[in-house]
């Protein structure tokens, strides 16, 4: 298991997780404030960092409009210390098997968070590709999703 087998060292964070967001996340508090909340994205980061440091983890983010991006970031999780990803995808979460295939390279904790209820939307976002090679899903949260996907993160990386 990555990150939390080891013994902490002071003041070192149990494990390095990563934030992912695809595309047109930048633009939460502007799009469809009913469906998205009315916070911006550094607001969702800020509280699923907070509950990562809660828990003594640290939180990186990053935020991609291109699907390559979000493959190549992923790519190099595999090798740059990350212990576990969350990763929202936008709509790329409905139909991209690339992002699906780069997922399941990685033997390490994957969590797919979204900030609405996909199940309870338009039909063509019942559908996510990528849940079936994560550890698990939540969505429909707003925010608080964000903070319960650090939790869920944390739990599969304690199990081990």
């Amino acid at each position: 298991m990555a990150g939390c087998g080891r013994s902490r060292p002071r003041g070192r964070p149990i494990a390095r997780l990563l934030l992912l967001h695809g595309p047109n996340l930048s633009q939460l508090g502007v799009r469809d404030p009913a469906t998205y909340g009315s916070q911006d994205l550094a607001a969702v980061v800020d509280h699923a960092r907070a509950t990562a440091t809660e828990l003594g983890h640290d939180l990186a983010d990053e935020q991609h409009e291109a699907e390559a991006d979000l493959v190549r970031r992923i790519h190099t999780a595999r090798t740059d210390g990350t212990d576990a990803i969350l990763l929202n995808a936008g709509a790329f979460t409905h139909y991209s098997y690339a992002l699906r295939d780069a997922l399941a390279i990685l033997d390490l904790p994957k969590v797919e968070v979204h900030l609405s209820n996909i199940h309870g939307r338009e039909r063509f976002r019942h559908t996510s590709v990528i849940a079936a090679v994560c550890d698990g899903s939540v969505a429909g949260f707003g925010i608080d999703g964000y903070g319960l996907a650090v939790r869920a993160a944390d739990a599969v990386l304690r199990r081990g």
